[in-house]
């Protein structure tokens, strides 16, 4: 079953530094039937003005996966940790009940536009506190993260996949889904997505909730890059 979940019905905030779109319930944003799916629990896009910084956080045991679309971040640690992410990179912070972070936008000049997803975890794994990659511009289809890091990938503390792919415009795709519940995200572009029982069409920021289908075919209408996120052979309904 495809649930097409449409950018502009997202919750949003502007508190003028800080411009954001929630795809789940997410701070004031609160809609009862989205409280996540399987083990995504957020994902959101953010825009950070030059020079702005979040307060400190204190996050959930959780996997924080940023994605840097545009600019350079700072992640700061209450224990002194410090990590600096800049466009095409994805860190994971890879938190614990009493994880509290910082981030900021570090430059003083350029809007940070970043993903953010948390991602719940499996209590008896455990992963280095920060992990980071850059994401290969060249390839079609990248894994950003996996259970157990494959290629290069970081390392998620459950059975998730979450992988990146980029499509030429007409391009068609076979993606097979190893879970009972996946969810697709377009970064950028506009695709249709089909199964043998339906099909939805997505434009930029628009999300797709998958539930029991082992194989998707998408096509491109344009240049198109899509988060898939893989929730795994035994995750619980959503």
């Amino acid at each position: 079953m495809l649930t097409l979940r449409q950018a502009e019905k997202c919750g949003t905030a502007d508190y003028g530094w800080l411009k954001a779109r929630y795809s789940f319930s997410f701070g004031h944003y609160f809609d009862p039937e989205l409280l996540g799916f399987s083990h995504l629990q957020v994902l959101n896009q953010e825009v950070l003005a030059p020079g702005a910084t979040f307060q400190p956080r204190s996050y959930p045991k959780v996997d924080v996966l940023n994605l840097i679309l545009q600019g350079e971040a700072e992640y700061r640690s209450y224990d002194g940790q410090i990590a600096h992410a800049a466009a095409g990179d994805a860190l994971l912070l890879s938190a614990s009940g009493n994880s509290i972070w910082q981030e900021s936008n570090a430059s003083q000049t350029q809007e940070l536009v970043r993903l953010q997803l948390w991602l719940a975890t499996c209590p008896q794994q455990n992963a280095p506190a920060v992990q980071q990659r850059h994401l290969p511009e060249n390839r079609q289809s990248v894994l950003i993260a996996s259970p157990q890091g494959q290629d290069d990938s970081l390392q998620l503390r459950q059975q998730i996949h979450i992988s990146q792919i980029t499509c030429v415009p007409g391009e068609t795709r076979q993606l097979q889904i190893g879970g009972h519940h996946c969810y697709l995200q377009s970064v950028f572009g506009g695709l249709t997505v089909t199964t043998p029982q339906s099909s939805q069409s997505l434009q930029c920021g628009d999300g797709l909730l998958v539930r029991e289908e082992p194989m998707l075919t998408i096509v491109a209408r344009e240049k198109t890059q899509i988060l898939l996120i893989d929730c795994g052979e035994n995750d619980e309904a959503a």
